[in-house]
């Protein structure tokens, strides 16, 4: 005996029939109400007629406590009956095994587009675990949401990706866009709102490292052209993107530029790359420079920007980035001063490291950069900083070179 209705009026017979092709074209719906026909041949096979007259199959199933569950197969006008059996057997073989496929159909239609999970993972990861999450973020939208905006982040395959990067001319682009599509897509999976990674398996370009490193002409041709920050990426040796986001709240006792490890939102500083903090001798140059660097706000894909401009104007063919001036900093000074370490080359003291037999790494060491206010390593750092202005000066357009006797 059918259960009451929520009012307690006793509730209408249910129509057990075999459901047939016939019945399912020319039944008749009642205009108050629905009326549902269930299958004797199929368990849980049911046809619901509006009372619009449309006619759908729905597979009907108990999960205990959850109550009846009412899964749609599909409009009876598109799809068969002898479908619609097969259909509704493979549902309830599925709750059998312990499974529950209507609220699994909720789950994918509430995992979202491409653009939806996109937007959560920038949110909700990327802004606090990704120093460099707008470049990868601009990559999405630039090269990906065109194509899969849209799409059900669960339907997009492993061709897919490969066609989205195989529309790309740049090898290097290709695979910064190929590595954005795939963080997005892991952390979709540890999410659990897609089973597997489509990037996985995809192969990236062959790519060679730059090595692109200005020469001591070409010093001298750049420098007039340079913008500021520019200018203290070259004379600091440190990264566009610190260089970008200095802070006076960083520069100590006027000569030091102290670059916390952590990421500091009040002064929208992003920490250093291994998150350890960093000492910077600032020389006289850089000093001179500071004023102008902290007034003018300034981003690393503006300065990108600057020396395109600038290698045009040069006529210069082998582009030069702004990493590049990072770069020639270090090998100017490594050329004439071999013995130095790479940390001495760049005038950087990296704090907290309890290595051995490194200069500046030790307590005592430290305590006695401090006293004197600056390391071997700073020192030079400030000859190749002058040493820089002296050519500019001096060559006036014409080119000039630096000798080791000059130091």
């Amino acid at each position: 005996m059918p259960r009451p209705r929520d009012d307690g009026s006793p509730a209408n017979k249910p129509n057990r029939r075999r459901l047939s092709e016939g019945l399912a074209k020319t039944v008749r719906g009642d205009s108050t109400r629905v009326v549902v026909y269930w299958d004797t041949l199929q368990r849980g096979l049911a046809l619901a007629v509006q009372p619009s007259g449309h006619r759908a199959y729905k597979c009907v199933y108990t999960i205990r406590g959850r109550g009846a569950r009412w899964y749609h197969l599909g409009n009876a006008r598109a799809i068969s009956l002898a479908d619609a059996r097969k259909l509704a057997g493979r549902i309830m073989v599925a709750v059998a095994e312990g499974g529950d496929p209507h609220a699994d159909r909720l789950a994918l239609r509430g995992r979202g587009s491409f653009e939806q999970v996109a937007k959560r993972y920038v949110e909700e990861h990327a802004k606090k675990k990704n120093k460099s999450w707008r470049q990868a973020d601009y990559l999405v939208r630039t090269h990906l949401l065109p194509r899969w905006a849209k799409l059900d982040i669960g339907n997009i395959r492993r061709a897919d990706v490969k066609a989205a990067i195989a529309a790309i001319a740049a090898p290097i682009l290709a695979n910064q866009v190929l590595a954005a599509a795939s963080a997005i897509f892991s952390w979709a999976v540890r999410q659990e709102i897609i089973a597997a990674n489509p990037c996985s398996g995809v192969e990236r370009n062959d790519t060679t490292s730059r090595e692109r490193v200005l020469s001591d002409a070409e010093i001298v041709a750049f420098w007039p052209h340079l913008s500021v920050p520019l200018k203290m990426v070259l004379l600091t040796g440190q990264r566009p993107g610190e260089v970008a986001h200095l802070h006076r709240d960083h520069v100590v006792d006027g000569s030091w530029w102290v670059m916390p490890g952590a990421p500091d939102p009040e002064t929208s500083w992003p920490g250093t790359k291994n998150a350890q903090t960093h000492r910077v001798w600032l020389s006289e140059p850089v000093r001179e420079l500071l004023p102008d660097l902290l007034t003018t706000p300034v981003r690393a894909g503006q300065m990108q920007q600057e020396m395109r401009n600038i290698c045009g104007k040069l006529g210069v063919r082998e582009k030069v980035t702004p990493h590049d001036l990072r770069r020639t900093h270090g090998s100017t000074i490594t050329r004439h001063r071999r013995r130095l370490r790479p940390t001495q080359v760049r005038g950087r003291e990296q704090e907290g490291d309890g290595g051995r037999g490194a200069a500046h790494r030790d307590h005592r060491r430290r305590r006695r950069t401090r006293q004197r206010g600056r390391s071997g390593g700073a020192t030079l750092m400030e000859s190749f900083c002058l040493k820089i202005t002296v050519w500019t000066n001096e060559a006036g357009g014409r080119t000039a070179c630096l000798s080791t006797e000059d130091h």
